[in-house]
């Protein structure tokens, strides 16, 4: 339970930090920004237990948790500019 929170708090900050450092002007807002940041984190994580990185129930780094949520930035502002 412990881990499920950590990693719902670190993907809000690093939803945050990753919408600050993507480039562009994508008018998210707070929520999505929040959300893509949380599923970032979870993504880092399982693929960082998937390689071996981290054990099961360790939590990914805060790097690796910015860099997936980056990831899901940009190819959600990619999937938003094909749909319109």
């Amino acid at each position: 339970m412990m881990h499920l929170l950590w990693i719902l708090i670190v993907g809000f900050v690093v939803g945050l930090l990753g919408r600050a450092l993507h480039p562009g002007n994508d008018k998210m807002g707070i929520i999505v920004t929040t959300v893509l940041g949380i599923a970032g984190a979870f993504l880092a994580d399982f693929i960082g237990q998937a390689l071996h990185i981290y054990q099961p129930g360790q939590g990914g780094g805060i790097i690796a948790a910015m860099i997936g949520a980056i990831v899901l930035l940009v190819v959600f502002g990619v999937i938003r500019r094909m749909m319109k």
